[in-house]
């Protein structure tokens, strides 16, 4: 039997069991769509997170107090208390940080928001007005604190977006945390979303304000120090000037046991771009599970067949049909069933690339990297799966077959 005949025969046993081959096909079909979708959702998540610390700036450091690396030994950053006021004040020195533009201090708190009857749960900077050329970020609305207003204590604030939109907030409105009323006099610009963290969802308000009534941690007590160079072709002499600044002041004549850490944005975005990936390999491993499941009813499905064609198979066996002719016939089946169910399995991953942004929060992105993957696979899988069926119908004798009947 030629190659044509062959794979007439496979698709004429296709499309004669219409039933059992659509049942066949929908499980390769969400196979392979599990795992195009999967892998869409995570590129769009690592390219959000990419863009996003993009836009804050390439020419941007933060210092972390504590050492990642104690005595050879992975640890965590900022683990000890140990950057100050006059660390600020030494940094914001031109004479010694000739690179650096912008220097700014910052007290983190978790606090609620209380506007009215409306709350919301953020996170509140304490620092200077330098922080907004020190984190590249604008006012939208209204204006920023000033320098009297951080010497005056000043009871005021200024909005992220979504810290705004979700609690209901305009400029003159009071908002309480804890028991201080703060006035609100801006709103920051939206610089959108990456993925983990919505960089817009804060608040800031003065250091010396923060450090009274939200962090408690003191005058001089400072969470990180936020730097910014001069340009980004500048960034690297920023660092070192700042490294070097801050071992000196704090007596450390071994780099390696720095009680401060300096990170850029290429840094952070080294780290979040691994734990995209990382988690898109994950749910990809996962959803490829469905596609070996789809297999295994491939096998079962053909195994069935085979019994249920045990006279047809004897009968062309008997009329002269060699092993390797059923054997081939069996292999187009399968493999045809797979295909077809891995390419409707793609129209359906692109439709939800289509469909799901629009009606949920959730991106993706479908290149072709994995669509051609996916259904390589699943042939593949059908190939693999379909082979023992395929040799047990080539297998049969034909007195055996017949006598079956």
């Amino acid at each position: 039997m030629n190659p044509l005949q062959t794979l007439t025969t496979g698709f004429r046993g296709v499309l004669g069991h219409r039933l059992r081959s659509i049942l066949t096909c929908l499980g390769m079909l969400f196979g392979v769509a599990a795992v195009i979708c999967t892998v869409g959702i995570g590129q769009a998540s690592s390219d959000a997170v990419n863009a996003q610390l993009a836009s804050l700036g390439t020419n941007l450091l933060t210092i972390s107090p504590g050492s990642t690396i104690t005595a050879g030994v992975a640890g965590g950053g900022g683990t000890a208390n140990t950057l100050t006021m006059a660390d600020v004040q030494g940094l914001s020195d031109p004479s010694d940080t000739p690179d650096v533009a912008a220097v700014a201090p910052v007290v983190t708190a978790r606090s609620t928001l209380v506007d009215g009857s409306t709350n919301w749960s953020t996170t509140v900077n304490g620092s200077t007005p330098a922080w907004l050329a020190a984190s590249a970020r604008s006012v939208a609305l209204g204006d920023f604190f000033t320098t009297k207003d951080v010497t005056n204590h000043a009871q005021k604030i200024v909005l992220g977006a979504t810290t705004a939109s979700d609690l209901g907030a305009q400029l003159g409105d009071t908002v309480s945390i804890g028991s201080g009323a703060y006035t609100v006099i801006g709103i920051l610009n939206t610089v959108g979303g990456s993925g983990f963290n919505d960089p817009d969802d804060l608040a800031v308000v003065p250091i010396t304000t923060a450090q009274d009534q939200l962090t408690g941690g003191g005058p001089n007590s400072v969470s990180r120090i936020l730097l910014s160079a001069k340009s980004s072709t500048t960034i690297g002499s920023a660092y070192q000037e700042a490294n070097q600044l801050l071992l000196n002041t704090h007596a450390i004549t071994d780099p390696s046991e720095a009680d401060f850490t300096i990170q850029s944005q290429s840094s952070f975005l080294t780290a979040a771009s691994s734990v995209t990936e990382t988690l898109t390999i994950l749910l990809a491993s996962v959803a490829a599970i469905s596609l070996l499941v789809g297999g295994i009813g491939v096998m079962n499905i053909m195994l069935v067949s085979v019994t249920e064609r045990t006279a047809e198979i004897g009968l062309r066996k008997a009329l002269g049909a060699a092993p390797g002719d059923l054997l081939r016939q069996f292999l187009v089946e399968a493999v045809t069933l797979t295909i077809i169910g891995g390419a409707l399995g793609v129209g359906v991953a692109l439709l939800a690339g289509k469909i799901v942004p629009h009606f949920t929060t959730i991106n993706m992105t479908i290149t072709p990297e994995p669509v051609l993957i996916a259904v390589g696979v699943a042939a593949a899988i059908g190939l693999v799966f379909g082979v023992y069926p395929a040799a047990r119908a080539a297998k049969l004798a034909p007195i055996e077959a017949l006598r079956a009947e």
